[in-house]
């Protein structure tokens, strides 16, 4: 019989009512069937690029905001540790060699580069006035095991498009304040379970304890990154956060991760906040005995009693109402939608012998709201670069949305007030091979971010 079980698990939770993510959806319904009906019938591409116009203006950039983007993310995708599948952790091999290579686009698009003590890969330009606040944009690098070439990627390569593009144009030094550009080294948290670390050290919030971790080969993270040529100490990491004095705001671009825009037929969205999260390591005791000869009532088996835990606390986030109750003084969010927005993971067991009943560690991420201002940049960005696309006036409400999900953008809130723009992708399917963005929604996007950057003149 096992002796332990571990449960791992991931407990999304948010003070905003999700029922907002609905609010364009319901307006936006008929429009939806309407145009469902015509791509049944006529085998029109599910793109926002419905009414494309075959002569649109080369103003619009499709061989960089689309062809490059597009081919950058496959050739990204081909970059991994895994054979046959994707996987870059934290400071792998796959992981250097990915952000050499980032770091090279950075170069292409005429941004000054660097690779920080903790593996982040940096592109700035200074813009006219150096000593303004900076835009910080971007995301992580790193992926998850078997995952998907848009998670991460996307944000990455197509806010470099956008500045590439103001590059060529001779407009890049034009900019009003400093933009730089990071790559994460590691948001996932695969290799070391623990989400974050690049962004949270560039936020300050990287406990200096952080890098005597280790991953499954007793490696700290100390020990990857001196493996890789970077040496860290308790002093420099300290020195990797930024003055909140110079920094403007943080913007990320991310793939939805869910079916809400390809639900409403929307190729972007807002987002109003991200949920928060809990993770939790249990380690269940047990008694070690012959699995054939000790009797069925004398067992303590950690196994069957993880089971239990797993199925309770699928009931728990299913049904809450069944198992939790308030004193009246919650009033953020009602029962009804803590039913639609609380959702949990056990993500991992594994089972040893002789463990002590411990719980070892724990991770939270609270809930984020996005800033009101840059969400309202961004959502007018997307109408500029929509109607750019379309070559007519968008009708519609963006969509905003919640983010179930966490992003580089929790830990940023800490730093600098953060917004994000969701980009749709088919099936809500991500951290998987058959994760897919459209590339005429690649193309809004970077329509969308370089109408944006265009607001920082």
């Amino acid at each position: 019989m096992a002796t332990v079980t571990r449960v791992t698990k991931i407990i999304h939770h948010s003070a905003i009512d999700p029922s907002s993510i609905f609010t364009s959806c319901f307006r936006n319904s008929l429009v939806f069937v309407c145009y469902l009906v015509l791509v049944l019938s006529s085998n029109i591409s599910p793109s926002f690029g419905l009414f494309e116009d075959e002569n649109r203006g080369s103003d619009l950039y499709p061989e960089i905001l689309r062809d490059e983007v597009v081919a950058r993310l496959h050739q990204l995708g081909g970059v991994s540790d895994g054979d046959g599948y994707l996987e870059r952790t934290f400071m792998s091999p796959a992981a250097v060699r990915a952000g050499n290579l980032i770091r090279e686009w950075m170069e292409d698009a005429g941004l000054r580069t660097w690779v920080d003590s903790l593996g982040n890969v940096h592109g700035r330009v200074e813009g006219r006035n150096a000593s303004a606040e900076a835009l910080l944009m971007g995301s992580h690098l790193d992926t998850v095991v078997d995952a998907g070439k848009f998670d991460g990627s996307l944000g990455i390569i197509s806010v470099l498009a956008a500045l590439k593009v103001l590059n060529i144009n001779g407009k890049l030094g034009e900019l009003s304040r400093p933009v730089e550009v990071i790559a994460f080294s590691d948001e996932e948290g695969v290799r070391f379970q623990s989400t974050f670390l690049g962004s949270a050290a560039v936020a300050g919030i990287l406990p200096v304890s952080a890098l005597k971790i280790t991953d499954k080969s007793d490696l700290t993270i100390q020990d990857a990154l001196k493996k890789n040529s970077i040496e860290i100490t308790e002093e420099n990491l300290l020195h990797l956060k930024y003055d909140p004095k110079s920094v403007w705001g943080y913007v990320e671009i991310h793939i939805e991760q869910g079916p809400v825009l390809e639900w409403v037929g929307f190729p972007l969205a807002v987002v109003k906040g991200i949920a928060g999260q809990t993770r939790l390591k249990v380690t269940m005791r047990g008694s070690q005995g012959h699995a054939g000869t000790v009797p069925m009532s004398m067992r303590h088996d950690p196994m069957a009693a993880a089971a239990e835990a797993i199925v309770l606390l699928e009931s728990l986030c299913k049904h809450p109402q069944d198992f939790l109750s308030f004193d009246g003084h919650c009033k953020s969010f009602s029962m009804e939608s803590l039913s639609t927005s609380l959702v949990c993971t056990v993500g991992e067991i594994s089972t040893w012998p002789s463990a002590s009943n411990v719980i070892p560690g724990q991770h939270d991420a609270d809930a984020v709201i996005c800033d009101s201002e840059l969400s309202s940049k961004l959502k007018s960005a997307t109408y500029i670069g929509l109607k750019r696309m379309t070559g007519a006036a968008i009708q519609d409400e963006i969509p905003v949305v919640m983010s179930g999900a966490g992003h580089d953008a929790m830990a940023l809130s800490h730093l600098t007030k953060v917004g994000m723009l969701f980009v749709r992708c088919r099936g809500g399917i991500s951290h998987s091979p058959e994760e897919h963005v459209l590339d005429d929604d690649v193309w809004a996007s970077g329509l969308a971010i370089l109408a944006f950057i265009e607001t920082q003149m």
